[in-house]
């Protein structure tokens, strides 16, 4: 199947990249090649890349200090939600800005934004991080990193060889970055991050209310500012599900 999915990927990109004027045959198929290796990249070359692409985003973002409010409520969070992802271990931190987003990627690097913060309690964040958890766990992320650096490789034409995260220059890292927090995941990825950040909390004695309120609030945002849920299934929806299932564990 990972096979059948890096063809279909290639091929995909090659298309794209067959219709640049200024790309040969020989140009062409080194980066079709490039990008195939690359959508095969192993678990270990995965992570080596992701812990390039968060180094770049934490250098370019404004991270909150040890002493700051927001440091403090996700030390906490942290500490509830534990320090690891079957068995990767996590690093939190908190990006000043007022954007409501977070992410994670396969490394076990989870960022949130204090866009988000300020607009939901403890409960909430932990329910939302819940889910980009679930995202890593289930092996969304590790897709969605190997379809960037598939995407990077057949532009720039990478050999995907071992130490392919020391290959890449700030630029492109930055690049992978920003492919793997924007990605938009499928409806029935998100559905499973959910379930996942629902048996999470569960399992780990945590509110799962907060899950199904997080939602709430990121609805009332659709269309009025810039929310990580913007591509997603509706909030609304997602909140009852939750619900659904917090009301079926009650029986």
């Amino acid at each position: 199947m990972k096979n059948i999915k890096a063809v279909l990927l290639v091929t995909m990109i090659a298309g794209i990249l067959s219709g640049c004027q200024n790309l040969n045959g020989d140009k062409l198929a080194s980066a079709t090649m490039s990008a195939y290796n690359a959508a095969t990249l192993s678990d270990a070359d995965v992570k080596a890349v992701a812990n390039g692409a968060c180094k770049e985003m934490d250098s370019e973002s404004q991270i909150a200090g040890k002493s700051s409010k927001y440091t403090k409520r996700v030390n906490k969070i942290a500490k509830a939600l534990g320090k690891e992802i079957n068995g990767t271990p996590v690093s939190y931190k908190v990006y000043l800005t007022s954007d409501v987003n977070a992410w994670a990627m396969a490394n076990g690097c989870v960022r949130v934004y204090s866009g988000l913060m300020d607009m939901m309690t403890d409960n909430e964040v932990e329910g939302v991080l819940g889910h980009e958890m679930g995202h890593v766990a289930l092996g969304h992320t590790r897709e969605k990193m190997q379809t960037a650096y598939a995407t990077v490789a057949a532009r720039d034409a990478i050999s995907a060889t071992s130490g392919v995260a020391s290959q890449l220059s700030q630029s492109q890292l930055g690049d992978l970055a920003e492919g793997v927090i924007n990605a938009t995941f499928s409806r029935s990825e998100e559905s499973e991050a959910d379930d996942f950040s629902y048996d999470y909390l569960k399992k780990r004695g945590i509110n799962t209310q907060g899950l199904a309120s997080s939602f709430d609030k990121l609805a009332t945002l659709s269309g009025s500012a810039k929310s990580m849920f913007d591509s997603h299934p509706p909030s609304t929806e997602r909140a009852q599900h939750i619900r659904e299932r917090i009301a079926a564990d009650k029986k």
